[in-house]
């Protein structure tokens, strides 16, 4: 058993682990996962661990945007929001990045949820390692991960 299928347990979720499908390639990006699972790049969701005033942060972020650092700051009145170090992603979640799941962390973060998410009945995230995701309804992903909706998206630039 590993750290996920523990945390899978304690959520009382551990049917979810029949949905995990395995890869024998890496899914270590949304763009490499969304190709393996056959999905909208839009339905994966990428954990992406921040440091707001030196404290990680989770972000839950579609795989088709990418995360706004001066929303996130704004949303949690930090001074200074940037994109933790591989160490400090492993050390506070217990994972590697690229296999980071939404929930069953090492140590309890702020959660922040892009309202994003909730555009697909069901979204794919990394069940624990780059080879492996895990299809949850949205809703239910942002109450599992104890995360806060917020709008964090970066918005395309106009000109």
């Amino acid at each position: 058993m590993n750290r996920f299928d523990d945390a899978l347990r304690e959520l009382g979720l551990a049917d979810l682990q029949a949905r995990i499908r395995r890869f024998p390639d890496a899914t270590r990006t949304a763009v490499e996962a969304a190709e393996a699972i056959g999905c909208e790049l839009s339905q994966i969701c990428k954990s992406l661990i921040f440091a707001a005033d030196g404290e990680p942060v989770l972000v839950l972020m579609d795989g088709a945007s990418r995360v706004d650092v001066e929303l996130v700051r704004k949303e949690l009145g930090a001074e200074k929001v940037t994109r933790a170090k591989a160490e400090v992603v492993r050390e506070t979640t217990g994972y590697a990045i690229g296999g980071v799941p939404p929930f069953g962390h090492r140590t309890k973060t702020r959660v922040l949820a892009d309202r994003s998410l909730l555009g697909h009945d069901v979204v794919w995230a990394a069940a624990g390692n780059p080879h492996a995701v895990f299809p949850m309804a949205p809703k239910d992903l942002v109450t599992h991960a104890g995360a806060t909706l917020v709008d964090v998206r970066e918005q395309p630039r106009t000109s």
